[in-house]
């Protein structure tokens, strides 16, 4: 084996093509929270937990809803790649990222060996001034979980996509589980398992994280907080213990909400600690 003097003459004589090509891949991940007007004006509007997918329109996976993603440049760090793929395929900026989990099944895009690092985006969908492409739609999300399994369905009033993930307890002393795709007919490549993966991350950081704020307006009312805690964990929450729970997080403002049939209520906002 030939011994080099120095790292320069190494990189010189040193043949990348013994070793085999991949590509990488950015997925993103977009949820958001929303309000369905309700009828009956003495009701609080019903909350509903979204995801924003975007139907391809070439091949692979042709006219099936896919996540907005896209190929990394050559010379392209990655968070740079996920912030230009969220403006051009969904015009959406400066919202809250962060990077979820790497994908990596050999057989996982039919065209080559390609690695996907997916990124978990959070918007308030109520404030938003772009408009989405018109291949792209918000899909209310719907979650039933055994030991064994998550049933999803994904619907944008129009069209449902339904999929089935098995869960396996491979690390006990985290509660961390394996995902694997069971039934899936309208979701591009594994995109089933980013869904999963990023709504299991979201309910754990709920516990211990003031992100769930980033899909909060400005000014709410204790009782708003509270639905879009309970359509993200699937789960009615006892009212003294969620308050107790986000106390710290919030701070009354001298604003009220008033109209709509109900007693006027004191408006909350964040407050950042930090």
């Amino acid at each position: 084996m030939k011994e080099y003097k120095s790292e320069k003459e190494f990189l010189n004589d040193y043949d990348s093509s013994i070793f085999e090509k991949l590509s990488m891949t950015v997925d993103i991940l977009i949820f958001s929270v929303s309000d369905e007007i309700q009828n009956n004006y003495r009701k609080l509007n019903k909350k509903h937990f979204s995801v924003l997918l975007v139907k391809r329109n070439n091949y692979p996976f042709k006219d099936m809803w896919c996540l907005p993603g896209g190929f990394v440049g050559i010379h392209e760090d990655i968070e740079d790649a996920a912030k230009r793929i969220l403006s051009n395929e969904t015009n959406l900026h400066d919202i809250y990222l962060e990077q979820l989990y790497t994908f990596g099944e050999p057989k996982r895009d039919p065209r080559m060996r390609v690695v996907s690092t997916s990124y978990l985006a959070l918007i308030d969908k109520n404030t938003l001034n772009e408009q989405i492409p018109t291949n792209a739609s918000w899909f209310n999300i719907m979650a039933l979980e055994d030991k064994e399994s998550i049933y999803v369905t994904l619907d944008n009033g129009n069209e449902e996509i339904k999929f089935k993930i098995g869960k396996t307890l491979y690390e006990k002393t985290t509660d961390r589980y394996k995902f694997t795709v069971l039934e899936n007919n309208k979701l591009a490549f594994d995109h089933p398992l980013a869904i999963v993966s990023g709504i299991s991350r979201l309910k754990n950081k709920l516990e211990y994280t003031d992100v769930v704020f980033n899909m909060m307006p400005e000014y709410f009312t204790l009782s708003e907080l509270q639905q879009v805690y309970e359509v993200i964990l699937g789960k009615k929450l006892l009212d003294p213990a969620f308050r107790r729970m986000i106390a710290s997080k919030v701070e009354k403002t001298d604003k009220m909400q008033t109209g709509g049939g109900h007693r006027p209520s004191a408006l909350f906002k964040y407050k950042n600690n930090s």
